[in-house]
């Protein structure tokens, strides 16, 4: 079939179903098409206010009500709803209109005159008191589709003069007029109801951390004087409702906080005796969490005034431990000590404690672009308050096995893969540090101090064995709700091969920065990583997510040493160690178009440079490119350096690495139905090394980088359940830069990868 036959056929299907859908349309009924709306205004008004004002009006038009969808033309949600009502639908058509179908919209179901109302009071609230709205019906007979032309005459609005408290009762009087230098409401702002609403929050909000309990922004009336003038000003007015009862219009002060670290509701904790410390009282049968550690995290204090955001400061750091379930903040009015200036609240905190200890099994099954298949497992033990301080100790156990199961073209021993591996980590909510620094420094969140040690054992049968330990000690802390950092003034991995085969050390003697990389065996240095996650603003239409990271090792370790005079690497503990400095920084950028449709870009570069004791970045600090959360069309691990063919070496354990990573990431994100999602997406990328490696030829950094970038397109399919995601991309290579040039850029379905991963990528 050719392209024109098939569009031909295209147009009939459509007019086919266009037809078919017209003959079910009811005689004294029209469907519903839609809606026009044309703005004329008898005022000088700018080109971006009538922008405004038409986005605005075109809101209400869009809700009031939605013709039906079509898809190229077809209304076909309409036609599986006309084919259902037939008597014998079919078990097709029944499944059809449940999944797809859509009810009619028809004419009748339009109420102009109520859009009309609905026009006039959306200009009203923002000032152009006095417009004129009107609407027509317009037929199309021949498709039997009525659609509705709405005229809006927008008038001249009304500019404010000036804005003035009005007489109110004191000490809220006073303290509503201490903050007007924070309004958004100026001199010759346009009357708009939306700002005033927003006031009125900013009041309230004000209030709450001044101590006033009971205040709601109901209370505030605003009124517009325009009896002062002739020319569309007024003045504003700020007042209190008269139905505002008393308890509203003063602050309380907190008279007394209980605290209650080991709560259930099973078990009455009222019974207690109190154990009083730093001014507040603690309900406690047996010690379960230390006072002098849980203290810190409350910012509530007896004498304050009420501050709600005290209260949520204090609800958060709590939730943040780990140690407890529910953190539940109850406030409870004392009416006996309510005067005409101040109010008396008594505040309960409520903290219902996790499990304890806890156990977590894992299986999983992994395959590799490497045709390494195998089981890996875990498990994993948690004790939450270890020391009843809410510490958090973490063992975990970890075994996997894979297998090529494929053979070398030259028929040679499958080779296989073992590995074992034992991790502690242990968690503290607070500072560890030889200085005492004070808890309330840190308004947002008390930062938590990190420990954890590992040993891994690697068998790669028939080239060698390695084992690695690693040690840690570092600090994590929020900021504020966005932003994160992370230091680890102390890191230190340790490697040692052993069992090192005649076949792998031939790989290393025909590749020296390979084993070099090998060689470096003992790495201690300091990390720190910022983050701002802007993703969490969920609301915002364009959302930033910025991570930066850099890896120093080797600096203090050098200042101990001398440089050797025969030029060999220094040592120490008879360990040859590392010296590089690593930096990356990690970019997305999210716009939402509406509602789960989102255009998702990231940009990834990273670069390490070895110095002083090493020529180049040991084996594990190195970048790699391709797989599921990097150049999808690529296999892990497959991509560069540069232009590096790494297929010649498909059949050992080669890993194509490098000390440069560039990277970019294109994807529009799109539902599909209930928690399918679908995607299609653009990556590029690649690796390369700043020295020549002759073992990888091809794969040094050079200006023309651009024309050596891994570009990749596909699909993808993801199943989204409540913030779990399960993925599936297929990508296709469009330029690989392994091929000769001119023969780069080559869309060939036969080399399609199909990934598999948790998460999204980006």
């Amino acid at each position: 079939m050719t392209f024109r036959n098939f569009l031909v056929l295209c147009t009939i299907i459509v007019l086919c179903y266009a037809c078919s859908v017209a003959k079910y349309i009811p005689e004294d009924e029209r469907l519903y098409s839609g809606a026009t709306l044309e703005i004329e205004s008898d005022s000088l008004l700018k080109d971006k206010a009538k922008d405004v004002i038409k986005t605005n009006l075109n809101s209400v038009i869009a809700i009031t009500p939605e013709p039906n969808s079509k898809i190229l033309g077809m209304p076909l949600g309409l036609y599986y709803y006309y084919k259902n009502q037939q008597e014998h639908p079919g078990f097709i058509n029944k499944w059809l209109y449940k999944n797809f179908g859509e009810e009619p919209v028809y004419e009748s179901d339009v109420q102009p005159f109520e859009v009309e109302s609905l026009l006039l009071n959306r200009l009203d609230n923002r000032g152009f008191f006095y417009s004129s709205a009107s609407s027509d019906f317009v037929f199309d007979e021949e498709d039997k589709e009525a659609s509705v032309a709405y005229k809006v005459i927008v008038a001249q609005p009304y500019k404010m003069e000036q804005y003035t408290v009005d007489s109110l009762p004191e000490p809220i009087g006073s303290n509503i007029k201490a903050h007007m230098d924070k309004t958004v409401l100026k001199k010759d702002m346009r009357f708009d109801l939306p700002l005033m609403q927003n006031e009125r929050k900013r009041i309230d909000l004000s209030l709450k951390k001044r101590g006033y309990y009971n205040f709601n922004e109901r209370f505030l009336l605003f009124e517009a004087d325009t009896n002062q003038y002739r020319n569309k000003r007024f003045d504003l007015y700020l007042k209190l409702k008269e139905e505002t009862p008393k308890a509203a219009i003063v602050p309380y002060e907190v008279s007394k906080i209980n605290i209650y670290p080991h709560y259930s509701i099973e078990t009455d904790s009222l019974d207690i005796s109190p154990e009083r410390y730093e001014n507040k009282n603690y309900y406690q049968d047996e010690l379960f969490f230390k006072l002098k550690y849980l203290d810190p995290f409350v910012t509530l204090e007896e004498g304050q005034n009420y501050n709600a955001e005290d209260s949520k400061n204090t609800a958060r750091r709590l939730s943040q431990i780990g140690t407890y379930k529910f953190v539940n903040i109850q406030y409870k009015e004392v009416d006996s000590a309510l005067t005409d200036s101040l109010g008396e609240l008594e505040a309960n905190i409520y903290l219902s404690p996790l499990n304890k200890r806890a156990i977590q099994a894992e299986l999983q099954a992994v395959t590799k672009s490497n045709n390494f298949t195998g089981p890996a497992m875990s498990l994993s033990f948690l004790n939450r308050n270890l020391f009843n301080g809410g510490e958090t100790l973490k063992l975990s156990a970890k075994f996997g096995y894979e297998a090529q199961f494929t053979r070398g073209s030259d028929e040679t021993e499958k080779l296989s893969s073992t590995q074992l591996g034992l991790s502690a980590e242990l968690l503290f909510p607070r500072i560890i540090f030889p200085i005492k620094v004070g808890p309330h420094f840190f308004k947002y969140n008390i930062p938590k101090t990190k420990t954890s040690l590992s040993l891994d054992y690697l068998d790669r049968k028939g080239y060698f064995s390695l084992i690695s330990s690693s040690a840690l000690f570092g600090y994590t802390w929020d900021a504020n709700r966005l932003v994160t950092y992370e230091i680890n003034p102390i890191s230190i991995n340790y490697t040692k091969p052993s069992n090192v085969t005649e076949a792998f050390q031939d790989i290393l003697d025909d590749n020296p920065y390979m084993q070099d990389s090998f060689e470096q065996e003992f790495i201690t240095g300091m990390t720190f990583s910022f983050t701002y996650n802007g993703l969490l603003e969920t609301r915002k239409r364009d959302q930033i997510f910025f991570n930066t990271k850099l890896d120093i090792a080797g600096n203090s370790l050098s200042l101990f040493n001398k440089d050797n005079p025969d030029g060999s690497p220094n040592e120490v503990f008879g360990l040859e160690y590392a010296q590089y400095a690593k930096a990356d920084v990690d970019i997305y950028y999210h716009h939402k178009f509406k509602k789960d449709h989102i255009l998702a870009s990231r940009i990834f570069a990273g670069y390490g440079i070895a110095y002083g004791n090493s020529t180049i970045l040991p084996n594990v600090k190195q970048y790699f490119a391709g797989g599921p959360y990097s150049v999808r069309a690529f296999r892990i691990r497959s991509l560069g350096p540069g232009t590096f063919d790494g297929k010649t070496v498909s059949d050992t354990y080669y890993d194509q690495t490098g000390n440069i990573r560039l990277e970019a990431n294109i994807e529009y994100r799109f539902p599909i139905y209930s928690f399918f999602k679908g995607a299609a997406f653009v990556d590029a990328g690649n690796i390369w090394n700043s020295i020549e490696n002759p073992s990888l030829p091809g794969g040094k950094f050079t200006s023309s980088f651009l024309q050596e970038l891994g570009m990749g397109a596909g699909v993808g399919l993801r199943v989204d359940v409540q913030g779990f995601v399960i993925r599936l991309d297929l990508a296709t290579p469009f330029h690989n830069p392994a091929l000769p040039e001119g023969e780069r850029y080559n869309f060939d379905t036969q080399e399609s990868v199909l990934n598999f991963a948790i998460g999204y990528p980006f």
